[in-house]
């Protein structure tokens, strides 16, 4: 595809108007103030993704659709970097509720009743809500994982997958179903497609585990070159009561003496983390995938982002699942994110646009390790969104960065490609049946309730 006459967000964040850029294949191939011509013979795909695809002269080369980027930006698709995508099917079903009640008495009961058709059309409605706003690839943590694997696939799209391990039994936790499911399925499915789909590794949390899961799960993924996925401090209980559990040592610090951040982890939340917590997340080069809309709905508190940042920790943007969220609006996230930072620490300059569009974008990305991902880099895979500028909203234009951080809207992304293909254009989905799916994904949840 060639995108014409269009403002991008460059890899620098900074914007630049009047751009051309190609796809071909999965990569971007050329960016440019002028119409590219025709690439040099025998260019590969591979050899784009190393850098060389670089435009010579001659004839004007056929790139497939030409879109019109007049009044439109160009930028980095959305990495959701924490995610439960088969809980759409609980949206709106448990509010007013403090954390660990709405676990217990609502969300515990209904996932007992789950199975692999729910799954499946759960994952689906997500995955189109996701391409809707922006979002190409999540960092997903779950069960039933061949048919969240199924439903993201069908739909184009990217993701980080994990089999959550939930365990509190002194015996061979290689016994559990659970964790047979994590290996046949990370042997099955990862890196499939092109890398769209990867499978990580996941401890659900320090208050549903005990260390012989921990041990198991962490010695198989080092094995296998997995990410890690773990929820960390996302309440003051869930932190307190591990500091009282394992000797004044919080989940960070546990989950390091287990070394379970010896190797490449995300971690979810991080409200209360605390003193040594910010330096073993720095040194072990953890992402710290923030939730702010969540953590407001819940009342948990507020990551504190700001000195994250500060001391270079990679900070990405995660949306929970619909259930405590109760949308994925990430235009919603990213604006929620600044603004409860300045609240909570009293400091107006506390994050910057820039910095959430990172978080959002190529932080993201780095957290899922995609290292082609998350920038508008010739070679760089093709993730990428069209958002209107001509929508009210995003005028007058002062500063592009900053109407986008706190002015625009889920409702102005006009398309969404993932790795060169359209996902998304103006309200028709390409690769969903959004029809069936909402009515399969309605007949679902509608059964489940009868069993309640």
């Amino acid at each position: 595809m060639l995108f014409k006459n269009i403002t991008i967000l460059d890899e620098n964040f900074e914007i630049k108007e009047n751009m051309y850029v190609c796809t071909e294949g999965s990569r971007i191939t050329y960016i440019g103030t002028e119409m590219p011509q025709k690439a040099a013979a025998g260019k590969t795909e591979a050899e784009a993704a190393a850098g060389k695809a670089g435009a010579v002269t001659g004839a004007a080369k056929d790139y497939g659709p030409t879109y019109d980027g007049r009044g439109k930006l160009l930028m980095p698709a959305f990495y959701n970097s924490h995610g439960h995508s088969p809980m759409a099917l609980m949206r709106g079903y448990g509010e007013n509720m403090a954390l660990q009640d709405w676990l217990n008495k609502l969300i515990f009961p209904f996932e007992d009743k789950l199975d692999s058709n729910a799954v499946y059309w759960g994952t689906t409605l997500t995955m189109a809500e996701s391409m809707r706003f922006g979002i190409v690839s999540t960092t997903d943590m779950y069960y039933f994982i061949d048919d969240m694997v199924r439903a993201t696939d069908d739909a184009g799209m990217k993701a980080n997958i994990s089999r959550a391990i939930v365990n509190f039994d002194d015996s061979d936790v290689w016994q559990l179903p659970s964790m047979q499911e994590m290996k046949r399925t990370f042997e099955a499915y990862h890196n499939m497609n092109d890398e769209r789909i990867k499978m990580d590794v996941s401890i659900h949390g320090e208050y549903t585990s005990n260390h012989l899961a921990v041990e198991a799960v962490t010695a198989f993924g080092r094995e296998r070159g997995a990410n890690m996925h773990i929820h960390i401090s996302e309440t003051r209980s869930e932190h307190e009561e591990c500091k009282g559990r394992h000797n004044g040592m919080t989940p960070v610090q546990y989950f390091n003496s287990l070394g379970a951040w010896d190797m490449p982890a995300t971690a979810a939340h991080c409200v209360w983390i605390e003193g040594e917590d910010f330096d073993i997340l720095k040194e072990k080069g953890v992402t710290v995938a923030t939730n702010p809309v969540s953590n407001l709905k819940l009342a948990s508190g507020v990551c504190n982002v700001p000195k994250l940042l500060d001391m270079g920790i990679n900070v990405a943007i995660g949306t929970d699942s619909v259930a405590s969220n109760n949308s994925l609006n990430f235009f919603e996230e990213m604006k929620v994110m600044a603004l409860a930072a300045k609240e909570k620490f009293s400091d107006p300059t506390a994050v910057t646009p820039q910095q959430v569009l990172r978080a959002a974008t190529i932080n993201g990305a780095m957290g899922q390790g995609r290292k082609d991902c998350g920038l508008i880099r010739e070679g760089n895979r093709a993730d990428l969104i069209v958002v209107d500028l001509n929508q009210p909203n995003m005028h007058p234009i002062h500063k592009l960065t900053n109407n986008l951080v706190y002015s625009a809207s889920g409702s102005d992304i006009l398309l969404t490609m993932a790795d060169g293909k359209v996902l998304y254009e103006n309200g028709e989905y390409k690769t969903i049946d959004i029809e069936k799916t909402v009515f399969e994904a309605s007949k679902a949840t509608e059964n489940i309730l009868k069993q309640l």
